[in-house]
């Protein structure tokens, strides 16, 4: 390279250390940093736009991770170092409630992608009724945005709200497999408790029994399963789940606190067939 034009692309480089222009991904041969992933939508205000992704395109009842991107409106350039959270709100006739979510984190070895997830416990027949506020900080400045989203009904029940036998609401949702196979499946379930409308803490070190079963096929079980216990490093619940064939499940739970008493399900025997608290999946 001519040495007259090493400083023009040095400068130019500086001037670019906190933003990345969505041409230059396209382009400029930079790996495209939400390759895999389907735009939700956009939410926009007058200084920035929001993009809103995950795997298809759609958020849907239960778990949903969620992978996000903020464009400078005025540059059309991706910001590298903002601070972001999140607001899921569900407005109903009578009141209004948030749901279980995590904190929003940069991607690991990405320079414009966030990460995290919501869990939508319900939604109305026509996906409406939630709304999503995102609220974030660049250069010690404070924005916000707010807009409508569409929560679709998922067709399995891949999350369930419910009330303990100690007077708590709790949610279990299902979060992996993402793709079950016939095998020793990683089963992995957040639990969450509601203190109020709009605080879900993470439940810490329960125990939740696991009993699969396919009402379809005389209603029976896998061997070599295990039962869900705590991981404080990815403050969820894992187990291992044995599915023998394809078809439809139903992970028959029990929820037991830290005493050992049981809060909500019951064992699957000949007379009681699947139990009041449980998940399902289809494949």
């Amino acid at each position: 390279m001519k040495l007259k034009y090493i400083f023009p692309i040095l400068f130019i480089a500086l001037l670019n250390v906190s933003c990345s222009s969505d041409n230059d991904d396209d382009d400029s041969g930079i790996t495209n940093e939400v390759t895999g992933l389907t735009k939700i939508q956009d939410l926009i205000n007058d200084t920035h736009t929001i993009e809103l992704f995950n795997t298809t395109g759609q958020f849907k009842t239960g778990y949903n991770a969620i992978s996000l991107r903020v464009i400078d409106n005025a540059t059309n350039s991706y910001v590298e170092d903002a601070n972001l959270s999140w607001i899921p709100m569900m407005q109903m006739p009578t009141m209004e409630h948030s749901s279980p979510k995590s904190t929003i984190t940069k991607t690991l070895g990405k320079d414009t992608v966030y990460d995290g997830f919501i869990i939508y416990q319900m939604t109305n027949l026509d996906g409406s009724g939630w709304s999503l506020t995102v609220n974030y900080t660049i250069n010690g400045i404070d924005y916000t945005v707010t807009d409508a989203i569409t929560v679709l009904q998922n067709d399995n029940q891949n999350s369930t709200s419910f009330m303990g036998s100690d007077d708590s609401r709790y949610i279990v949702a299902l979060v992996e497999p993402n793709e079950p196979k016939i095998a020793i499946n990683d089963l992995k379930v957040g639990l969450f408790k509601m203190e109020n409308m709009m605080t879900f803490p993470v439940v810490e070190d329960f125990t939740i029994t696991l009993d699969p079963r396919m009402p379809g096929m005389g209603n029976h079980t896998s061997p070599n399963n295990t039962d869900l216990t705590y991981n404080s490093a990815e403050q969820m619940y894992n187990a291992d789940l044995a599915l023998t064939m394809t078809g439809y499940w139903v992970l028959n739970l029990k929820l037991l606190n830290t005493n050992g008493e049981v809060l909500k399900g019951e064992d699957v025997t000949e007379e009681n067939t699947q139990s009041s608290l449980y998940l399902e999946l289809e494949f």
